[in-house]
């Protein structure tokens, strides 16, 4: 790792407020209402159990924002900067327990650093650099540093190793949360229905999907279908974003 957690996560919370300020005067920064009430339910039962994999999830200054646009994707960034668009939600039409599967699957991302070790990379190969010295500038250089360090968190795909990560932590993620893991092979399968023959869209350039995804999904279900069982299940107040 060439750069520390709190550099990558206070660059991505730099990248993750220009985001919002940028759909607040599109105006279509979503704060309130039932989706984003429904988003924000969700989100606290699974941030809740965060501290399974990790304890000092417990300390992260957790946000959550909707951006109301008609694209198929969701992201969590480091640090716990949760991003989900109205248009997955309402074209794959997701159940709250297929939301909390893509949900619980971006924050085991940033659980366990991918992002981080993307960026690591990058540097590595002199892809990235002078990260450090244009954050220190002034505004605009900590925003242009935040946004090139987010393209290499969240816009670039991710190796197969760390989405068999992601895909595992987050099945458990979600069971102990209470929701149903088996809704995040219903997501898959909604996912590649909605994009057959269609141009791919932004959440499965960054995410490989097909049958092997599903059957990889379907072999995770032994060991999280006991966890969800007995999990309490969505009918009680958790912490608060």
């Amino acid at each position: 790792m060439m750069i520390s957690s709190s550099e990558v996560d206070r660059l991505s919370a730099i990248s993750y407020n220009d985001q919002a300020q940028k759909a607040k005067e599109k105006n279509i920064l979503v704060t309130s209402g039932p989706t984003y009430d429904r988003l924000k339910r969700i989100a606290n039962r699974l941030i809740t159990q965060t501290g399974e994999f990790r304890d000092d999830t417990r300390q992260w200054n957790w946000q959550l924002t909707l951006i109301d646009a008609p694209t198929l994707n969701a992201s969590c960034a480091p640090g716990g900067k949760i991003t989900f668009y109205t248009g997955i939600i309402e074209q794959l039409n997701l159940s709250d327990d297929e939301i909390a599967a893509i949900m619980g699957h971006e924050i085991a991302h940033a659980i366990r650093e991918h992002g981080r070790e993307r960026v690591s990379q990058a540097m590595a190969q002199s892809a990235v650099a002078n990260i450090a010295m244009a954050a220190a500038g002034g505004y605009g250089s900590a925003v242009s540093a935040a946004n090139q360090v987010a393209q290499y968190v969240l816009v670039l795909p991710n190796s197969r190793q760390n989405e068999s990560e992601a895909d595992a932590i987050g099945l458990e993620l979600a069971a102990r949360a209470g929701y149903n893991p088996q809704a995040a092979i219903s997501v898959w399968k909604k996912m590649i229905k909605a994009t057959d023959g269609k141009k791919t869209p932004e959440f499965l350039s960054t995410h490989p999907s097909g049958e092997t995804r599903i059957e990889q999904l379907t072999a995770l279900m032994p060991a999280v279908e006991p966890l969800y069982k007995v999990a309490p299940k969505p009918d009680q107040v958790q912490k608060k974003i």
